[in-house]
């Protein structure tokens, strides 16, 4: 059984591996609008700084006022980002927290903001009110690992009003279940940190989820492991359609790769472990997610899923440093994957940038957080 595995292992190093390489832009061949001198979009799209002075900026979120929310990962801080003159461009940064561990997940929530910092939830409350002189938090919880490797959290508020925090795998490729529960899943509390529980599991590292505007089902990226080569295995976009699932991780990689550790011990459990909705690019490390149901853009961009490709860091030739899109059909079955926003990488050593998040607006632009060069971009759509 080793042997099979490791053979299958070295079919897929050295074979090429479409399945998960993005297909190239359906537009390539007709003209891309070009920005800030170097990003590439689709013709009539433009984007445009709307904040540069954001270090480190990671997830986003917004308050009913309009107030952007931002977090860090190694900055170890937390901003708020205001529009004062309501033209679409920052005018004002303020500091709201510092020297916290690795804060990266904002949200927010009746007058509140939430804040993610590895083994703990602070709540910020009236912050909006605060901005200059912020409240002290209040500790939500301190209940949960504090392993920073893979500890830093994207966390979000779901239709069911609980607060949806990962946990992700301590590790490359480890299996700590025993040692901890909690470890490689995706979990849900109340907003007092209540109730605690797990809603899917087998999930390494996911930094980016959202709910479908239409069915409601919670989907998610998910980082594949490293070190298996360049090719392989491809990152995920996943889907959660009942509580209880399990999504392959440590034993099974994207739709059919077993671990060369542990795929043996995952083949003979017998599980049904649940596979992606679209494999991505290998390495690519897609954070936020979002589906468009804004007005601004055109309508063959309806509930098609954005997604931030932070970028490759372990691969000969970097891929990533952009924003794909996943697009569906009628009935829900993705029908493409392709890049949306590029060029943030211009060479090997030229790196412009690193998407991470992305907020979709009231008007239907889209802002994305950059936590390479501290900026927030705008992207709209004129024509």
């Amino acid at each position: 059984m080793k042997q099979s595995i490791r053979l299958l292992i070295i079919i897929f190093l050295t074979a090429s591996f479409t399945a998960c390489q993005t297909e190239r832009p359906a537009d390539e061949k007709n003209e891309r609008s070009i920005s800030l001198g170097y990003l590439s979009a689709p013709a009539g799209f433009e984007v445009e700084v709307f904040a540069d002075n954001v270090p480190n900026a990671r997830q986003m979120t917004m308050s009913p006022e309009g107030i952007i929310y931002v977090g860090s990962r190694q900055e170890g801080k937390v901003h708020a980002v205001v529009d004062r003159d309501n033209d679409m461009k920052a005018d004002t940064v303020y500091l709201i927290d510092e020297d916290l561990r690795l804060p990266t997940g904002v949200t927010w929530k009746d007058g509140s903001l939430y804040v993610a910092a590895i083994n703990r939830i602070l709540r910020y409350d009236n912050i909006d009110d605060n901005l200059e002189d912020p409240l002290e938090p209040v500790l939500v919880t301190d209940d949960m690992p504090e392993e920073t490797h893979h500890g830093w959290k994207y966390i979000a508020f779901g239709p069911d009003d609980k607060l949806y925090i990962p946990i992700g795998a301590p590790c490359n490729i480890c299996n700590m279940e025993e040692e901890n529960e909690y470890f490689a899943t995706l979990t849900r509390m109340n907003a007092d940190g209540s109730d605690h529980e797990i809603v899917a599991r087998g999930i390494r590292n996911t930094v980016g989820f959202t709910w479908h505007p239409d069915t409601g089902n919670l989907w998610f990226t998910d980082n594949g492991r490293d070190w298996l080569g360049d090719d392989i295995p491809p990152c995920e976009l996943n889907e959660i359609t009942e509580k209880g699932q399990h999504f392959g991780y440590p034993y099974l990689h994207g739709n059919d790769i077993w671990d060369p550790e542990f795929g043996e011990a995952g083949q003979a459990m017998n599980m049904d472990f649940k596979t992606p909705v679209r494999e991505l690019g290998p390495h690519v490390a897609p954070l936020g997610v979002i589906f468009y149901t804004g007005d601004m853009f055109p309508e063959k961009y309806k509930n098609t899923a954005f997604i931030a490709e932070h970028g490759s860091w372990n691969r000969s030739e970097k891929i990533g440093y952009r924003i794909t899109m996943v697009s569906f059909d009628d009935e829900g079955n993705p029908t493409g994957y392709e890049p949306f926003i590029y060029g943030w990488l211009q060479g090997e050593d030229d790196t412009r940038g690193r998407p991470v998040s992305i907020l979709q607006m009231e008007d239907g632009s889209l802002l994305i957080s950059d936590d390479h060069s501290g900026k927030i971009y705008r992207v709209t759509y004129t024509s």
